[in-house]
């Protein structure tokens, strides 16, 4: 059996919101009734969207569950759920209703956000944890909802719950906030899609495109080399070198090793560089890749990373941008794509697992 118990305030629902009670609601049913966990890729949305059906307290009825909730200083799992009720404002259960020994039910829906661009030097990837608990407001039958929400991995799932702060997705507190609250709506579509759930007429949809990615085929990786070489790289080596990488990613193979088998950047115009370069030796290296003299204006005592802006600033003139491959180490593999293919080079990035940082 299952149970939701009363929210103390008004309603929470926004009829023309794709974060409403309806669409949460019918993807919860989902999850009851059909499969209690989703696992999906989602166009423009970095790895895997995953949405779990979690109750209170079956999911922790594990000798691992048990030690984080004896760690955090609870006897059970109940007791960890009216700490989390006092986060949004839902009556706590009293001893009775706990003795009953009823299923408690929230979803879990994790996924990654691009980080704004000054965050990027520190991050490539920002977490989003949304927890969702069904309520009732002014009324006996479930009509409700309340958000929770961090930005943290649950290494500890109990403490993670405990660490999760209650949120309103119209006001977000911070620069996070604001961009996986944005994503959170796009998130939730591109769920409803994979379902299958109809949406409500009512509400305006954060996409009027399919959200679900494509099937990853040998195609995607000879579309991929074909873009990051700006149409330069050999058709023969461009075949061979999209099949070696299809190969791989099929084996699960996930480090894509520039230095050892994979050596896909043969035949493209590229610079290796170390983390640390001046002005003068990044202008030789994109003179070579554009193969034209380059040349472009920065402030005076900037180095590295710090003249990506001006950079990028001067090749925009161009309708090009720099971009590099991830070497999984203290390196730039720089390469300059078209501007107009860079949103396609970064699907196409998260569809073959070869990662590209935009810079």
């Amino acid at each position: 059996m299952s149970s939701f118990f009363s929210n103390l305030f008004n309603r929470n629902n926004d009829p023309k919101s794709i974060v409403s009670f309806d669409v949460l609601y019918e993807v919860y049913s989902h999850l009851y009734h059909e499969s209690s966990r989703l696992n999906f890729k989602m166009k423009g949305i970095h790895d895997t969207v995953s949405v779990t059906l979690y109750s209170i307290p079956d999911s922790f009825d594990h000798d691992e569950g048990k030690a984080e909730i004896k760690k955090a200083g609870f006897n059970n799992a109940y007791e960890i759920l009216n700490e989390v009720y006092k986060k949004v404002n839902i009556g706590p259960l009293s001893d009775e209703e706990i003795k009953e020994g009823l299923n408690y039910y929230y979803i879990h829906i994790e996924f990654f956000s691009k980080p704004a661009p000054e965050m990027k030097k520190h991050l490539k990837h920002v977490l989003n944890n949304f927890i969702v608990f069904f309520c009732c407001t002014d009324s006996m039958e479930t009509n409700d909802f309340k958000l929770l929400y961090n930005n943290s991995y649950f290494y500890d799932y109990t403490r993670g719950l405990l660490e999760l702060k209650a949120v309103d997705i119209k006001e977000p507190t911070n620069e996070i906030q604001k961009i996986g609250f944005k994503d959170f709506e796009i998130v939730l579509q591109g769920i409803c899609e994979y379902l299958g759930a109809e949406i409500p007429a009512t509400v305006v949809k954060p996409s009027t495109e399919s959200l679900i990615a494509e099937s990853t085929s040998v195609e995607h990786f000879q579309e991929f080399l074909r873009l990051i070489s700006r149409g330069e790289m050999k058709d023969e080596l461009l075949e061979d070198q999209a099949r070696t990488l299809f190969e791989a990613y099929e084996e699960g193979v996930e480090d894509y090793d520039y230095d050892d088998e994979f050596d896909f950047f043969e035949g493209i115009n590229s610079w290796q560089s170390d983390w640390k370069f001046d002005a003068e030796e990044a202008e030789a290296i994109v003179s070579d890749l554009i193969d034209q003299d380059f040349k472009f204006d920065y402030p005076e005592e900037t180095y590295s990373h710090d003249l990506f802006p001006y950079i990028q600033k001067e090749l925009a003139k161009q309708e090009l941008e720099l971009m590099s491959y991830d070497t999984k180490g203290d390196s730039y593999l720089f390469f300059v794509a078209n501007k107009n293919d860079v949103d396609r080079i970064l699907e196409l990035s998260e569809l073959t697992k070869i990662e590209i940082d935009q810079l």
